[in-house]
Parts: C-alpha cells; structure tokens; sequence
C-alpha cells in the first residue's frame, strides 16, 4: 500500500541531487508533486517527466526561495493546480566552504539568503497556506554535530533552519501540522562531491561504521516515512542519517 496517496507535496530546490530523489519517492509513494527549481528547468522538467511515466502527478514551478514575492506566487500556483498542498519539503540549498577569515560578505549574503530566508519564506506561507493535518520537513546537516574547519556559514545557516523547526512546530501544531529536521551526513551528491579528492570523500565515509557516503535514496526514505501519518506523532526533531556518523 502507498503511503502518500492523496497527498500534495512540494519539494523545493527538486531539480537534482537530494530534491530530485525525494520528489521521486514521494511520487513512487502515491503523492502528487510540485517540483520547485530555481533555474534548471531543463532538469525540473526531467523529474516530471519521470514521474509522469511511472504514471504519477507532478508539475514544475520555477521560484528563487529567498525572494518572498516568489515564494508567495509558488504557493499560489500550487494551490490553485492541485487545490491544496500537504506537505513542505524545504531541501533547497547551497554550501559554501571557506575558512571564516577568507568568506566575503557575498559569500555571507549569499548562504543565509537561500539557506535562512528561503526556509523563513516557505514556512510564512506554509503557516496560513499548508492544509491542516499536514507536515513540514526541513533540511539541515550534520556538520551541525561535527565542527568542521571551513563550514562557518553554511553550519550557521543550518543551525537557523533547527530553530525554525523548533519554534514553527509549536506554532502550527494547533492545526495537526507536524515539523520535523531531516540531517544527512555526507550525501553523493554533485553539492557534497564536486571538488572533493577521493581521499577526502574515503576519509569521510570511514567516519560511520558503514564506511560508505549515503546515497540520495537512504534520505528520501526518511523523508517518506516524515510525510506519511505514521509520522504523525514525530514533532519538533531533528533526524540524523547519516549511518552513525554523528
């Protein structure tokens, strides 16, 4: 039995990467999507087009997170497609890596603008536009729990997206909404992977007893179970997998 049938799910930054494997599993689980992207139409519409062909729903919509008038239009639009959303899924991202003394204020600007504000613009319209009875799932890391030299930023950032978890979850919860982190540790992932020598990926993956990296599929998994009723009674966490890393 699928389970998400039913249920309207828009995932933000969907394109690719962690986004695009979640969209697919939730549609795989019976959801109706909405594919968000920033400006890879082109892969938005590849997502879809998968989906269509395993004979799921899903549409793309174009939106940069960290513009409020934008998000503002996504909801919208999604809702005047499907008739309702139930379920956020805030996967939109991007990780900048320098040692503090080195990260410019772009750099700064640029990290907090989709990490922070996109997250901040999603859950202000989720708070009077989500369905009730549904579920919010927001993205963080685990290098929140590990300190490593060179992610200032981008673990400042995510240690925003935690507190929003905390604090939108009792804010929502008097309508049934239930918010919950989802944490991975080192993800094959063009995010995670470009730039990277094997050696330093090796080095990461020995730092769980699988001694391997996660593949997209192990954390859109977890955030199948999140969006389905049986998680109903999950609220306000923050879900590691990142196969005992941290």
């Amino acid at each position: 039995m699928k389970t998400l049938t039913g249920k309207v799910i828009l995932v933000t930054g969907a394109s690719r990467g962690i986004g695009a494997a979640v969209a697919l599993k939730l549609a795989d689980e019976g959801a109706k999507l909405i594919i968000n992207y920033a400006g890879n139409k082109e892969a938005a519409a590849e997502i879809v087009a998968k989906i269509l062909h395993n004979g799921g729903e899903a549409i793309a919509l174009q939106a940069d997170v960290s513009k409020s008038e934008e998000v503002k239009i996504l909801f919208d639009h999604g809702i005047e497609h499907y008739g309702k959303i139930d379920v956020l899924v805030n996967n939109a991202g991007i990780m900048i890596t320098k040692l503090i003394k080195d990260t410019t204020d772009e750099d700064f600007t640029r990290q907090f603008g989709i990490n922070v504000r996109g997250p901040f613009n999603t859950l202000r319209e989720a708070a009077t536009k989500l369905a009730d009875n549904g579920s919010v799932i927001n993205f963080s890391s685990t290098t929140t729990r590990v300190m490593m030299p060179t992610y200032g930023t981008y673990v400042a950032s995510k240690a925003a997206v935690e507190q929003f978890t905390r604090i939108f979850a009792k804010e929502v919860g008097v309508r049934g909404i239930n918010v919950n982190t989802v944490s991975p540790g080192p993800t094959n992932t063009e995010l995670f992977t470009k730039g990277k020598p094997q050696e330093v990926i090796d080095r990461l993956a020995s730092l769980n007893p699988f001694n391997r990296i996660g593949e997209p599929e192990d954390i859109a998994r977890v955030v199948a179970f999140l969006a389905s009723d049986d998680a109903k009674w999950i609220n306000a966490q923050n879900i590691g997998a990142n196969g005992g890393m941290a």
